[in-house]
């Protein structure tokens, strides 16, 4: 269930906010199968996928996780360590191999503080990918959870 996606990098960042991100940026490879972290674990990196794919979840007492969004190329994996108290709101978990630029999360937040136009824009890109990760994850919920037909206007 790959979704559309919320704004990449790409289009978020200008080139040169990129470019200065992209800096900060160090190569990680996951198996298939590998958590990134798990819901209410210590946010203190992120990635951007390169190759592979994803699962965000959700842990749902007495059921297994519910699969949230699967996300790809491009795309931002964990935003929690962007705010206070950086702790991880999903859990994520490569459902094929991954390759990802990793980023220390104090580092990048360190390095928007100092510069804000960065910040800003860092900020932005990262607030839209928040707001696409909340309605897709009340979708998600929807269809797992509410009664058929439960949507639907009379």
């Amino acid at each position: 269930m790959v979704t559309t996606s919320a704004p990449g990098i790409l289009r978020a960042l200008s080139a040169g906010h990129r470019e200065r991100l992209m800096r900060a940026a160090c190569e990680a490879s996951f198996p298939q199968g590998a958590r990134l972290f798990e819901e209410g674990g210590r946010a203190d990196r992120f990635w951007i996928v390169r190759t592979g794919t994803v699962d965000l979840d959700m842990h749902v007492p007495g059921r297994r996780a519910a699969v949230i969004e699967t996300l790809g190329h491009n795309e931002l994996v964990g935003w929690s360590w962007l705010f206070s108290p950086h702790v991880w709101h999903l859990g994520a978990e490569a459902t094929t191999p991954v390759r990802a630029y990793e980023f220390d999360a104090l580092a990048v937040r360190t390095m928007c503080a100092d510069e804000p136009a960065l910040g800003s824009a860092v900020a932005r890109w990262v607030g839209d990918v928040l707001a696409h990760r909340l309605c897709s994850a009340r979708t998600r919920l929807l269809d797992l959870y509410a009664p058929y037909g439960a949507g639907t206007r009379v």
